[in-house]
């Protein structure tokens, strides 16, 4: 199998890095925090369901803050305008005859859009958001320029129950539930939320806006071939289902499966790259459905560097977590390393000796625990 240009496999290890350390933050939002790394270089639209206080506007923000490019959030009411999303006219330019939008630190100019209670939208602004969305274009009178953002996501703790309302739901490609946490991991939530109470700021993993546009544009070149006639045979199961994958969805997917391909190192997409067709429900009733149709093509591939999400969680991968050891004994050698940076390779580890206890291969859990209880050893004794 072919690997990634030399360029492009250390971003995919930068990315990586940051979603590792964001699960470390947020338990029990492995899944979640997969699927906005996903829509990131795919550069699709994340829709995430779910009640008050399930961390959807945290982990969204938490994303932003390790993406280094401007951020927009509001929070959609039904009274909210097109000068509170767009900005205002000009006044300056308005007084010579000119109509141009103000976009300064508004959504036309911002990497990552944040959405919150995206289903408020009314008729005044929903056009305008539809065009966004679905071409990435700001279109206003005879103004048109292309929008950088890099990933939108919306957010609401309902489906949409208005017709006018289910051509905005559609542009969201993918839609994934945030839930509480379940009662066994409950603990290791209160745990984590007093550790970041307690802890002082560390240095996190960023990724700059330039490099993920460079992940973007490496999507093409991971090739979809030998992947295909499984895939079209999905969609036709699924349509067969009753689940409306329109055409104009099933040839978008291809970038998310590609991306899926492109974040496990991989420039071949393989069966369980189409984990993420388990996340295209309109309807919670469907999510069931789709998942055992999934499932039955996904669960089937045996391939050594399958997906972690085929098998339904994130399985670890033992290769992948001896790389990491070595990548933090590394660092944590390296004289120059700064106190916030060791207290940042602490909490890593902490985080891979959790997934450790995940391989069930007795040989390979020992073989990976071995470098990294000799890299505890190092940082107790510091």
């Amino acid at each position: 199998m072919e690997t990634l240009l030399p360029e492009v496999g250390p971003l995919v290890d930068k990315l990586n890095h940051v979603a590792r350390h964001l699960k470390a933050t947020f338990v029990g939002k492995d899944d979640i925090i997969d699927l906005l790394c996903l829509c990131l270089v795919g550069r699709e639209n994340l829709f995430l369901l779910g009640p008050p206080g399930t961390a959807k506007s945290a982990l969204v923000r938490a994303i932003a803050q390790r993406l280094q490019g401007q951020t927009f959030e509001y929070l959609l009411t039904r009274f909210t305008e097109p000068n509170e999303l767009f900005g205002p006219f000009d006044i300056r330019k308005l007084r010579e005859g000119d109509l141009v939008t103000n976009t300064a630190g508004m959504l036309p100019e911002a990497h990552l859009v944040f959405l919150d209670e995206l289903l408020n939208a009314n008729s005044a602004i929903l056009n305008s958001l539809l065009m966004v969305l679905n071409e990435r274009v700001f279109r206003r009178g005879q103004e048109s320029r292309p929008l950088p953002a890099l990933l939108m996501v919306g957010a609401s703790n309902h489906l949409p129950n208005d017709e006018t309302l289910h051509a905005l739901f559609d542009r969201f490609l993918v839609r994934a539930h945030c839930d509480y946490v379940a009662p066994e991991a409950l603990t290791d939530v209160l745990a984590a939320g007093w550790a970041l109470e307690r802890r002082a700021p560390a240095e996190a993993p960023t990724i700059t806006a330039q490099e993920v546009l460079h992940l973007q544009a490496a999507i093409p070149t991971v090739d979809l071939t030998a992947v295909r006639p499984l895939y079209v045979d999905l969609v036709s199961k699924l349509r067969l289902a009753g689940v409306a994958v329109s055409d104009r969805r099933a040839v978008k997917l291809q970038r998310l499966l590609a991306a899926s391909a492109l974040l496990y190192q991989r420039t071949t997409v393989i069966p369980s790259d189409m984990w993420v067709l388990r996340y295209i429900w309109d309807t919670d009733e469907q999510r069931e459905i789709i998942a055992g149709i999934v499932d039955a093509v996904v669960h089937a591939d045996e391939q050594a560097n399958r997906h972690p999400r085929a098998a339904g969680q994130d399985a670890p991968n033992a290769d992948v977590l001896l790389r990491e050891v070595a990548a933090l004994t590394a660092q944590w050698d390296q004289p120059e390393t700064s106190l916030a940076e060791r207290t940042a390779i602490k909490d890593q580890l902490r985080y891979l000796h959790g997934r450790t206890q995940w391989l069930t291969n007795e040989v390979q859990r020992q073989y990976v625990q071995e470098p990294l209880d000799a890299l505890w050893q190092k940082v107790l004794q510091a």
